[in-house]
């Protein structure tokens, strides 16, 4: 099925320019309906959706759009509903948010923090946003994240894996359901020990930014107290697309586990390239070369096609779970657009319906009537179990999933087998562990 990218369709509103703000120190009362950014005034809200049309994560901001496109539908009760279904808070109705009918705009992140902050700022203070979700980088999340909390305005992340996002980037207007790099490796742990066995020698390139840094130090800190040594760590340019002389090397290095710290684009190119080095086909100490993939997508594997087989990673969500409100977003989303949707899709829809809740649930569009509903939340229904969102540090607690490439794919895309469902216990983490620390959350700023 074809689809077209959606169009900035918002309303520009009158004196909706944002203001840097100072953070105030004191709670804006929650029943408060003037005295913050972008306050809606007439019988409709704008929401900012900001994600990569163009870049290497490009392919993922296309199904965050359909997802957001979605979600806006669900909420003016337009369509089946989707998880407004299955959704444990029954705040939202259908007739948009308090009543007022849910409009959006688009930016284009490019996978650039400058680009991603310069359209976030463009949605904010040119078209009155209210709301800035999206996005499949964490540098760019972190940049965008830091303009939300200058501005005023409530940032609900989209695909932002980097420990750093509610680490020491945290901000109080910012929001990840997304997991990060420690849950991941917390999860894989175990799943590589058993599969690959305890004494192993692996070799990481890394994407050289936040995410591929702090997904790296978390996947050798874990793999290390299992038994595995690290023997090299290689950085590469998020503009690579070759990457042969990057895996040349790992033939002579001694490593018999090849670890990507790679996603999107960037994965599917370097796996590729192991691929073609026969990487996989080789025996190393005398054991059977191996490939790990930590942070997984559906759209990364199809784009990988026969590369992936075999190859063990992790992911937020995956639309062949069987709860109710997993199903019901895959009937959705498949009646819309003809194909399941990616984990990056059901990030974004599920944080545009989180926000809408908030709002609904505090009786208020200020930003710090949603902060306060957000923190400490416990829901359902929306997918991976009972999930809590954590008013520590803003990040979502949730069941992790390992998966493996399959070997007989039936279709284009059955391309992953859920492995194992982590338990959400096994993933959690103090909110000063010393791979988060180094970051103040603040306060809400409720901007102008």
């Amino acid at each position: 099925m074809s689809f077209s990218n959606p169009t900035r369709r918002g309303l520009i509103k009158t004196g909706a320019v944002a203001s840097a703000g100072l953070a105030l120190p004191t709670y804006l009362r929650a029943d408060g309906h003037s005295g913050f950014t972008n306050a809606p005034t007439g019988s409709t809200v704008t929401l900012g959706f900001n994600v990569p049309q163009t870049g290497p994560y490009a392919e993922e901001g296309l199904d965050e759009l359909r997802a957001q496109e979605l979600a806006v539908q669900h909420l003016n009760g337009e369509g089946d509903g989707g998880m407004m279904n299955t959704f444990s808070s029954k705040a939202l109705k259908g007739n948009g948010i308090l009543g007022k009918k849910v409009e959006f705009v688009t930016g284009d992140t490019q996978t650039k923090s400058d680009a991603a902050r310069a359209s976030a700022k463009a949605m904010i203070e040119k078209d009155g946003a209210v709301m800035i979700n999206g996005g499949s980088s964490s540098g760019v999340a972190v940049a965008v994240q830091g303009l939300c909390q200058e501005a005023g305005v409530i940032f609900m992340a989209g695909l932002t894996h980097s420990n750093d996002t509610t680490g020491k980037d945290k901000k109080a207007n910012g929001f990840r359901h997304f997991f990060n790099g420690y849950m991941s490796a917390a999860a894989l742990a175990p799943v590589l020990k058993n599969a690959y066995g305890s004494d192993r020698k692996a070799y990481h390139l890394t994407a050289d930014y936040t995410w591929g840094w702090t997904q790296q130090e978390s996947i050798a800190a874990a793999t290390e107290a299992m038994g595995w040594e690290t023997v090299n760590n290689v950085l590469t340019p998020l503009a690579s697309t070759d990457f042969s002389s990057y895996i040349a090397p790992v033939l002579n290095s001694g490593a018999d586990v090849l670890v990507l710290n790679h996603y999107g684009g960037n994965m599917v190119n370097s796996l590729t390239n192991a691929v073609q080095f026969g990487l996989l086909d080789k025996e190393v100490n005398g054991k059977k070369f191996e490939i790990v993939v930590p942070l997984y997508s559906e759209l990364m594997a199809a784009g990988a096609g026969a590369n992936v087989q075999g190859v063990i990673g992790s992911m937020n969500w995956n639309w062949q779970l069987q709860d109710e409100g997993s199903k019901a977003f895959v009937k959705s989303f498949g009646e819309k657009y003809g194909r399941p949707p990616s984990n990056s899709a059901h990030t974004c829809y599920v944080q545009t319906l989180l926000y809408a809740d908030a709002v609904e649930r505090a009786g208020t569009f200020n930003p710090c009537g949603v902060v306060e509903a957000l923190e400490d939340f416990e829901f359902d229904g929306l997918g991976n179990g009972p999930v809590l969102y954590r008013g520590d540090d803003h990040q979502c607690f949730k069941d992790v999933l390992v998966m493996k490439g399959k070997e007989n794919p039936t279709n284009e895309y059955d391309t992953l087998e859920i492995v194992e469902v982590t338990p959400r216990a096994q993933v959690e983490y103090a909110p000063d562990h010393p791979m988060f620390a180094g970051g103040e959350l603040g306060s809400c700023n409720p901007g102008a």
